[in-house]
């Protein structure tokens, strides 16, 4: 029988270092001269292939080892996107900035005009790992790529509606116009709706293990780690934290982070920033302006 220390601790720890050392990396690439994104992006896709086969071998049994494997392959790829987003890449067809006095439905629209081809991208290379897991038994990789995805989505939801923090000192400079999609208000009532979804399934998830309904796995202790992670992101939406204090050493290198001095408009009467100067790798909160 393996010691909690394997089965808890470690798991947890891991889940924990690659969303820590993942964002940060993300953030020291997007703050590269942008002559380097090149570079940046055939090395990250290079990365991703192994990372893909990997994460096929990872579904062939269900193992301690195979579920790392599975975890951390996926969140190679996962880096890609955002790299391939923060960039300037691959995000929409939608460069400009959100035009002024719209009503709800043409602010929705411009708004995913502004991010689809990357939303796109993100559904397709799931479908990938769904098909790849027909008849395997390891559901880890497939499980991550989902999860990060359904937290994006809500925390790219919530920016919509409006939160207190949109993070605009991170967001790189060839994404400034996105900042003024970003609704910067009082939480909205989406926001209680998706983190009173999230906070539930999280603790369903621990009250099953408690009571002994499910098997505690590896498996199962990286997802509840990867939640619970996306869900202090979303807090994050309501709380002022500066990055620097977690991923100092990421945001060192300022050469490609628009000018902190901002220039706030008005939308449906709401405070919009429209200069805005980032990732998270788990739900892209702006901390991740995706």
């Amino acid at each position: 029988m393996q010691d909690f220390s394997s089965l808890i601790i470690e798991p947890s720890l891991i889940a924990l270092i690659s969303w820590w050392f993942g964002t940060g990396i993300i953030l020291l690439l997007v703050r590269l001269p942008k002559e380097w994104f090149s570079l940046a992006r055939g090395f990250w896709s290079l990365m991703s292939i192994p990372a893909l086969f990997f994460c096929f071998q990872s579904m062939q049994e269900n193992s301690n080892s195979n579920a790392y494997l599975g975890f951390i392959s996926t969140i190679v790829l996962w880096g890609w996107h955002e790299l391939a987003f923060l960039t300037g890449w691959i995000s929409g067809s939608r460069k400009i900035p959100l035009e002024s006095n719209l009503n709800f439905w043409r602010r929705f629209k411009q708004s995913v005009e502004v991010i689809w081809h990357h939303e796109l991208a993100l559904f397709v290379n799931l479908l990938i790992l769904i098909g790849m897991q027909i008849g395997h038994p390891n559901h880890t990789a497939v499980c991550t790529f989902g999860l990060l995805w359904l937290m994006r989505l809500s925390s790219k939801l919530n920016l919509f509606f409006g939160v207190p923090q949109v993070g605009e000192q991170y967001l790189p400079s060839q994404l400034a116009y996105m900042g003024s999609y970003f609704r910067k208000r009082e939480v909205s009532g989406f926001f209680y709706f998706s983190m009173s979804l999230s906070v539930i399934v999280w603790l369903a998830l621990v009250w099953q293990a408690h009571a002994g309904q499910v098997t505690i796995t590896c498996h199962w202790v990286l997802l509840a780690s990867l939640l619970g992670l996306a869900i202090i992101e979303h807090i994050l939406m309501m709380v002022p934290l500066s990055l620097e204090r977690v991923w100092g050493w990421a945001l060192k290198n300022g050469h490609n982070q628009t000018n902190s001095s901002t220039n706030v408009r008005h939308v449906f009467n709401e405070p919009i920033i429209t200069t805005i100067p980032t990732p998270s790798l788990v739900s892209s909160t702006v901390i991740d302006s995706k």
